[in-house]
Formats: structure tokens, sequence, C-alpha cells
């Protein structure tokens, strides 16, 4: 039996606070890049997105990124992106040790983005990297043996549960 942290329902709600923060946050920009970590990242920056065209007007753009999650060094965006002097928002389901998130900026560094933000569903409070999350959902205490995963099914956050 699944120990959910996060249901559908509440997911969504999660959701939708941290999309009112981003439009808080960047008021005076001209757009945002919101770059989805393949699989659930890329389905939550898809709900993002979503609810950030209903309460506000500032023009997003959708980039997926594709890497191992164990061993991500090569990190590959779904198309050939420009950020140089853009917000650009790193999104993802779970923030265990911050490895992830980033390697995910790798594709930025030899450009000049004006600023980098990151986004999680779920974070955990061990961090073996200087990764600091500027939106999340929900912030766990966990064990270092215990895991916690994001169910997503088709466009839709299900939830999130720990093993």
């Amino acid at each position: 039996m699944k120990n959910y942290i996060l249901d559908a329902a509440t997911a969504a709600k999660k959701l939708e606070r941290m999309a009112y923060e981003i439009v808080e946050e960047n008021m005076e920009e001209s757009s945002l890049l919101l770059v989805g970590i393949r699989e659930s990242g890329s389905v939550i920056a898809r709900n993002i997105q979503q609810l950030l065209a209903k309460i506000s007007s500032i023009p997003t753009q959708l980039v997926t990124l594709s890497l191992d999650k164990r061993y991500p060094s090569d990190v590959t965006p779904s198309e050939p992106i420009d950020t140089n002097d853009k917000v650009v928002i790193v999104i993802d389901d779970v923030a265990n040790s911050g490895k992830t998130l980033l390697y995910a900026m790798k594709p930025f560094l030899n450009q000049h983005p004006k600023k980098i933000q990151t986004l999680v569903l779920v974070e955990r409070t061990h961090k073996s990297f200087p990764i600091h999350n500027d939106y999340v959902g929900l912030s766990v205490a966990t064990t270092l043996q215990e895991h916690i995963f994001v169910e997503v099914d088709g466009g839709n956050v299900i939830g999130a549960y720990m093993e």
C-alpha cells in the first residue's frame, strides 16, 4: 500500500499557490521560460504553464529537458533555447539531493539568463548539492532510506507517496 503524502486535490492546490508565487515574484518580467525535467517534471511544468495563463498575461515558453537522474552528465533540451536575459524556471517533481536540478542548469551556463529559479512539488530536507528551491509545494523531512515518488497520469498529477 502506498503512503500518500499528497493527493490529487492537494497537489492541485499546491501547484496553484506556486503559480501565484511565480507571478508575484516575476510581475515585471516580459516572459518566462519554463523548463520541465522529463517525465513528471514536464507534467508539472505544463500544469504550471496552464495555471499561469489563467492568472497572468506574462507569456511563457515550455521546454523539456532529458537527463539520466542517476548519472546526469548529458542534459538535452527538447529544442534549442536562447536564455540570454530571460527568466528561467527549472521544474521537477521531487528535490532529493539537489543533484538533478543542479545538472539541469548545465545548458544555461554558456548563456546569460537574467534569473534562474527552481520549482519542485515535493522537497526533501536532505541536500547534498547547493540548491535552494524558490517554489516548493511541500517540504518533507525524511530519512535517507525513504524515497518520494510523484505519480502522474497523462497531463495530471495524481499525488505523491513515500516508500
